[in-house]
């Protein structure tokens, strides 16, 4: 049975700082041996409290836990401040640290289909065709 509460060791490899991007970045190797695994945001808290730095500008990512458990490795990153981790980090990874908006909009299929009924009127009327068909 796995216990929550087992404990974690936290390792760091190719550890690089990167003045371009304005970030410090490395492979994570988390051993979790009893445990399924270690949530995110008890990983970054960790790593915060290793590199001295706030929790928001950490992220993590990639992690693949290796055939048989107990280990997990990922990358992560720690950005210098909230302005590069804006300008530099990908948007569903904002969107996923809550520091972005998430966008909905409607499935793939149905963006396809409304394109499709659109094509079949000229001028005005393909506003009209964008609406899904009545149902009778």
């Amino acid at each position: 049975m796995a216990d929550s509460n087992a404990p974690v060791t936290v390792r760091t490899r190719k550890f690089l700082s990167n003045r371009l991007l304005q970030r410090r970045q490395f492979v994570v190797e988390v051993i979790h041996p009893s445990r399924a695994n270690i949530s995110m945001s008890d990983l970054a808290e960790k790593l915060a409290k290793t590199y001295q730095t706030d929790k928001a500008r950490i992220v993590t990512y990639g992690f693949r836990t290796i055939f048989g458990g107990g280990r997990s490795t990922g990358f992560g990153m720690i950005y210098d401040n909230e302005e590069a981790q804006r300008k530099f980090e990908p948007k569903y990874r904002l969107v996923r640290k809550g520091m972005m908006p998430k966008v909905e909009r409607a499935s793939r299929k149905l963006r396809h289909e409304r394109k499709n009924r659109a094509k079949k009127y000229r001028g005005t009327k393909k506003t009209k065709a964008a609406e899904p068909a009545k149902k009778k």
